[in-house]
């Protein structure tokens, strides 16, 4: 993340997220009107007057709770065990211990925002991740109501959470896809504890990519600080535009840019929570870059190459199973334009994708040697295929993996096994399950699909899988993942 930000702005520039001590239902959302004409005078307060009613304040709060940590002292064995833990005596395992310990009590604050009458509130995941209780408070009146997680995706730090309560003040939603860089808007929410705070900027650029995750972001000189999160960007009508979501600052306060979640973006995110419990993230199966990145680094290695555009997306490997390859694209194609939209840079790819599913066709056109082709591609989900991927307890394991492909087979002499493709937190993690290892065998169960893997949770006696697999190398090994905290 950090990487992303040195590109952006100045080496001494961090990227902060503003953790705080912080499509939708479109039918219910009232329609959102453009923004002031060009070259008119702008009055923020009737933006504001629109806006503030429909951002609340939220508190997160996370119970104590004893967790078992590790610990280790290089010592401890050999001074309490004259034979230094051979044999079995005592602990050994190199001082490595394990004990106890209570964390305190934790409370947070950020903002959310009404984006439909009956209760929903649209926030960041970082707001509300890890909490024990959530309490709404409405701007208007101040009424406070407790508030439950409908759903969350840490890709695009995006939750839905709902209070039960009717004929709220819900914002206004306009099309990101339509906002224009130098437009008027407001960032409203409660930072640094000072509630129903406004403050004004301009957009400063689009499709900024910030972070690992799906990062096409708005980026605006409003001020934004810690407890915004969550909060409202809106237009100068003050229809929301985007989700604040971060800032980019050598102090950790404002005196950067901050960035905001697109409504485009947003709507798919909440429409999917709603309707599938997760959401179904559509891929393109390439890996790459900005092909003026890698039109830098080969001149970097004395290459002279020319790959007729200086905009695009180049593309440096084929995912195999993916859509790209079912669609005849190859390494060294550049991408240029998606549906008819120019694509200059990646986080414009990453916009455009972000708004699919899985089994959706899109139109690509690219270069290959520097002549102009296009295609169609139908999008797969990250499991290599085009089902709805609903939310399960599988979830907790914090993966995501897929069926190994024909070539994997060959070379490991296996006939099937789940590949981990990315391990980013929960029980496997904690199990120590890498990047890469090959699941084919859960509980006694062999491992063909993901629908394997969402069944094998479900059955697991005792809360426990026993997994049996293979590393990359083709050396052997398992792993016993406990499915509850001890």
């Amino acid at each position: 993340m950090k990487k992303m930000v040195k590109n952006l702005m100045p080496a001494i520039y961090l990227l902060v997220i503003a953790f705080s001590a912080a499509s939708c239902n479109k039918t219910q959302a009232a329609p959102a009107a453009a923004s002031a004409p060009a070259g008119q005078p702008v009055d923020l307060t009737y933006a504001a007057e629109k806006a503030l009613p429909s951002v609340v304040y939220i508190k997160s709060v996370q119970n104590a709770k004893v967790q078992t940590v590790e610990y280790s002292d290089p010592f401890e064995d050999f001074f309490s065990d004259p034979f230094g833990g051979f044999f079995n005596r005592g602990q050994g395992n190199n001082g490595s211990r394990k004990r106890q310990v209570q964390t305190p009590k934790r409370a947070a604050a950020g903002s959310g925002v009404i984006i439909s009458a009956d209760g929903y509130i649209v926030t960041n995941n970082h707001v509300v991740d890890g909490a024990d209780e959530l309490t709404v408070t409405l701007n208007e009146n101040s009424k406070e109501y407790s508030a439950r997680i409908i759903g969350a995706d840490k890709t695009t730090d995006l939750a839905l959470i709902k209070i039960d309560a009717k004929n709220l003040p819900a914002i206004a939603i306009a099309n990101s896809d339509d906002v224009k860089i130098g437009e008027w808007v407001l960032a409203v929410g409660n930072p640094l504890g000072l509630n129903n705070t406004v403050t004004a900027g301009i957009v400063s650029a689009k499709a900024r990519q910030m972070g690992e995750g799906v990062t096409s972001m708005i980026q605006t000189d409003a001020a934004i600080n810690q407890g915004n999160s969550g909060g409202a960007l809106v237009n100068t009508n003050g229809a929301l535009i985007g989700i604040n979501a971060m800032l980019a600052s050598p102090t950790g306060s404002n005196i950067g840019y901050g960035f905001a979640i697109p409504t485009a973006i947003m709507n798919k995110v909440v429409d999917d929570i709603k309707k599938y419990g997760a959401v179904q993230r559509a891929m393109i199966g390439i890996k790459g870059g900005d092909v003026s990145n890698k039109v830098d680094a080969d001149k970097e290695q004395g290459k002279e190459v020319d790959y007729g555009t200086m905009e695009g997306i180049y593309i440096g490997e084929v995912v195999e199973g993916g859509a790209a390859q079912a669609a005849g694209l190859q390494k060294e194609d550049v991408i240029i334009s998606i549906d008819g939209q120019k694509i200059k840079k990646f986080g414009d790819l990453q916009g455009v994708i972000a708004q699919k599913r899985p089994g959706d066709k899109v139109k690509v056109t690219y270069l290959r040697n520097k002549k102009e082709h296009t295609a169609t591609l139908t999008l797969k989900n990250e499991q290599g295929n085009t089902k709805v991927v609903k939310n399960a307890d599988v979830d907790i394991l914090g993966i995501d993996v897929r069926p190994i492909t024909d070539s994997q087979k060959k070379q490991l002499e296996i006939s099937y096994g789940l590949e981990v493709l990315k391990v980013s937190g929960g029980k496997m993690k904690e199990a120590g399950v890498p990047k890469g290892f090959i699941i084919q065998v859960v509980n006694d169960q062999p491992m063909r699909s993901f629908d394997d893997l969402q069944q094998a949770v479900k059955d697991a006696k005792d809360q426990m899988l026993i997994i049996r697999g293979m590393f990359p190398t083709g050396k052997r090994g398992g792993f016993v993942v406990y499915l509850q905290n001890d």
